[in-house]
């Protein structure tokens, strides 16, 4: 049999874990050509567990959507999945990196709101079976995508690195897909452009390329010199060989490279502290009327541009700020993936990897003309990882054996420009390194055609190790000074002029063991019930921002690793030939989580304590005929504080504001909802034309552990209106996003109790059409 013809043509065929639900129409096994219909609700085989299975028989939570559902849904980038996906939270814009592609991504409440490299993900990116390290870069447009997967819950047994959330699983496509163009015009000078082609395809090689580009305007404007804050400007390209050397024999081989140059974030002023230091002493020497300092005075509240005052809110979409912004942003990889049949029981499988991320981001973080406080960072990682699988498929046993590896450094450099007396910068200069090595091995058993138990136990070893230089330095002009070498003589009242930390490589190790169970009972043919008990493990770390000293040694702060354990329950129902229904209960105990807090201007990260996350959802597909498609999903969680660890002592720099009992997690709504309609009307001459609407509810939502800063409940409205032609394999689809032009947060950030005292936010861009015209060929 040709592997590489297989594998072109099962859908998911590349991916690690299966599906509990489908978005669109995909081929039916058990369907005759003549009986097929391209709109008919049809069984779905994917590589659940590391081997095919059907869809509804796979005993996990995930959702997945093919490209053609993508398009279908019109979306086109990670973030979108936010609003098709329950109990997910996928943002952007990195509050503390000022990127624009720093991820922020939440599953089921567990996740991670620090995008530096300090701290790694709470939910693992994937692409085509490798992991992302980083959170820069995990927001990102579509390429040339065959499908993509949300598994949600801790897994602890089968994934790679840090997936104590759960897995954002994205594959592209193989040789043999076919030719595809797509071209797009918006609003705000919205331009797109993509191109697939197959440049080779033949039963022994296949070669396929795609590029990609993007460009359009910001939709805030900076009022100091008219820079459109939030503009976009990407390109991307990817080229894959898949080869067959022989019969049992495969090698896929894929090169990547995305790159963007764009002006910065769209932060906006919201409010500031009139009697924080900061303000007060900005106020003072810009010549604020009625300010001084020393003695510190509240600023006055006057419409004064030299006032840090709540004057200086322009509106949604107007910033203040003079300090420099952008935002850049090139990414790169190569991979290997080699799979050979040694029989037909045993499959061996490698996974091999090693990627480039550069990136920066500048921000002026108080976003007034007064110099406060800005950010400007620069980072550059390098990653390459290893896995080796050995896959067993028997009549009744099947299961898989893998190790590991995972290697990367980090090069970090931070300038916070300060607005106190005697200081001009605030800088880190730091390397940080990971090495981590894990073993694991999961197994099912059939006992009868109806039961079946499932058992996982992986190994992980990580080591972190951190060397630097945490500095402030004296107003001495330009350029920026040296940084000194003396240590700061007094423990948590940093000095101007010396080192907050030692040079020395610091280093802590962390390891665990987790588990996995799962026992599946198909009732008949048309229900399967599951339940299951799952952990997850994330490393610990350092603190590579915070710049005080914690003893006399000069050692930087670090926190230790989280855990969280899941038990769930679970359905997969097919009552009829065109319902499929899928749902879940859960509760999980999450301990040690690190969360990001203010100390004075450095954000600081510690393990703040204990979380009972309770909640469930349900998926719902349905094709009354068809040409009527309707998609549905609710998604509950209760995601709160239980207890609170103790706060490091930092003397006069311990956190003012932390998270209390009953206090929620961050990017946790307790409820929302997806409801998508589409109708195909079929006109004369193969043509169609597919109206669809979808609306996505949401409740409150805080962006920060303090609980200071989110957004209240929201709906949102998205359209789109599609005319095809069958024979000839073109449409045109017009689309809206934000049909109510709802106005609302989707990142913030608040130092208002801190000395400070400034707040910033990002609201959604308002309602926007565009044009797109895609063809096959």
């Amino acid at each position: 049999m040709n592997t590489r013809k297989l594998l072109a043509g099962t859908i998911l065929g590349a991916s690690i874990f299966g599906s509990t639900m489908t978005f669109g129409a995909v081929a039916q096994e058990a369907a005759s050509e003549a009986e097929a219909s391209e709109r008919t609700m049809t069984t779905v085989q994917v590589t659940a567990r590391r081997r095919e299975e059907s869809l509804q028989d796979v005993p996990i939570s995930v959702s997945v959507a093919t490209a053609e559902d993508l398009e279908r849904q019109g979306i086109s980038a990670t973030t979108d999945l936010t609003n098709i996906v329950p109990n997910l939270q996928f943002a952007t814009y990195g509050t503390l990196t000022g990127n624009n592609s720093a991820a922020q991504v939440f599953i089921r409440g567990i996740g991670q709101t620090d995008a530096t490299p300090g701290v790694d993900p709470g939910v693992g990116v994937y692409i085509d079976e490798v992991y992302m390290g980083r959170s820069v870069g995990g927001a990102m447009d579509f390429r040339d995508i065959s499908s993509t997967q949300v598994l949600r819950g801790p897994q602890g047994t089968l994934f790679g690195r840090n997936t104590i959330g759960g897995a954002v699983l994205m594959t592209t496509n193989r040789p043999g897909a076919g030719n595809t163009v797509r071209v797009g015009y918006g609003e705000d000078n919205l331009i797109e452009g993509f191109l697939a082609m197959d440049l080779l395809d033949t039963d022994e090689v296949g070669v396929r390329a795609s590029i990609g580009a993007r460009s359009r305007n910001g939709y805030v404007t900076r009022v100091v010199d008219g820079t459109d804050l939030g503009d976009e400007n990407s390109l991307t390209g990817q080229i894959t060989l898949d080869w067959n050397p022989t019969s049992d024999l495969n090698v896929l081989l894929r090169a990547d490279y995305s790159e963007e140059d764009e002006n910065g974030s769209p932060f906006v002023f919201l409010d500031i502290n009139e009697t924080a230091a900061f303000p007060m002493i900005a106020s003072a020497f810009a010549g604020c009327p009625g300010s001084s300092f020393p003695p510190p005075v509240p600023v006055p509240n006057v419409d004064d541009p030299r006032c840090a005052n709540d004057f200086q809110y322009l509106g949604p979409f107007q910033n203040g700020g003079t300090s420099e912004a952008y935002s850049t942003l090139e990414n790169s990889g190569l991979s290997a993936v080699v799979t050979y049949d040694m029989n037909e029981q045993w499959m061996l499988k490698s996974i091999s990897s090693i990627r480039n991320l550069q990136w920066t981001g500048a921000r002026d973080a108080d976003n007034t003309p007064l110099l406060i406080l800005a950010t400007r960072y620069a980072s550059e990682s390098d990653q390459i990882s290893q896995e080796f699988q050995a896959q067993y498929s028997g009549d009744r046993l099947n299961g898989v054996i893998g190790v590991y590896y995972f290697d990367e450094t980090n090069n970090d450099r931070v300038v916070v420009d300060l607005g106190t007396p005697g200081t001009s910068y605030d800088t880190n200069d730091i390397e940080l390194g990971t090495e981590a090595f894990a073993l694991f091995t999961e197994w099912t058993y059939d006992l009868s055609e109806q039961l079946s138990i499932t058992g996982g136990l992986r190994y992980t070893e990580e080591e972190k190790n951190i060397q630097g230089t945490w500095f402030n330095v004296p107003v001495v002009g330009s350029p920026e000074p040296a940084p000194p070498t003396t240590l700061c003589p007094v423990v948590g009242a940093p000095t101007p002029g010396c080192l907050f930390v030692t040079r020395d490589v610091h280093t802590e190790t962390f390891d665990s063991v987790t588990g996995s169970a799962n026992v599946a009972y198909r009732f008949n043919d048309f229900v399967m019930g599951y339940a299951s008990i799952s952990q997850g493990f994330k490393s610990g770390g350092f603190n590579q921002r915070y710049n005080a000293l914690l003893q006399a040694s000069g050692d930087p702060l670090a926190f230790d690793e989280e855990t969280a354990q899941s038990l769930e329950i679970g359905f997969k129902a097919n009552p009829s030939s065109n319902l499929r229904v899928n749902g879940a209960v859960f509760s999980n105990s999450y301990e040690d989580i690190q969360l990001t807090y203010r100390v004075g201007p450095a954000p600081l990260l510690f393990n703040a304590g204990e979380a009972t996350i309770n909640g469930a959802e349900l998926e719902v597909y349905y094709m009354p005929t068809d040409q009527t498609t309707v998609d549905f999903s609710i998604g509950l969680l209760q995601a709160e504080m239980d207890s609170v660890a103790q706060v490091p002592n930092l003397g006069a720099q311990t956190p003012t504001a932390t998270t209390q009992v009953g206090d929620r997690l961050p990017r946790a709504p307790e409820s929302e909802m997806h409801l998508g309609v589409s109708h195909v009307f079929e006109l004369p001459n193969s043509f169609e034309l597919t109206p669809r609407i979808d609306v996505t509810y949401r409740e409150s939502i805080f962006f920060d552990a303090g609980n200071d800063i989110g957004e209240s409940s929201l709906t949102l409205v998205n359209g789109s209106l599609t005319l095809a032609n069958i024979n000839q394999d073109w449409r045109i689809s017009l689309r809206g996003e934000n049909l109510t032009d709802e106005l609302y947060l989707v990142s913030g950030t608040t130092s208002a109790s801190t000395a400070t005292g400034y707040s910033e936010g990002i609201y959604a861009r308002p309602r926007n059409f565009s044009l797109t015209f895609s063809k096959d060929f």
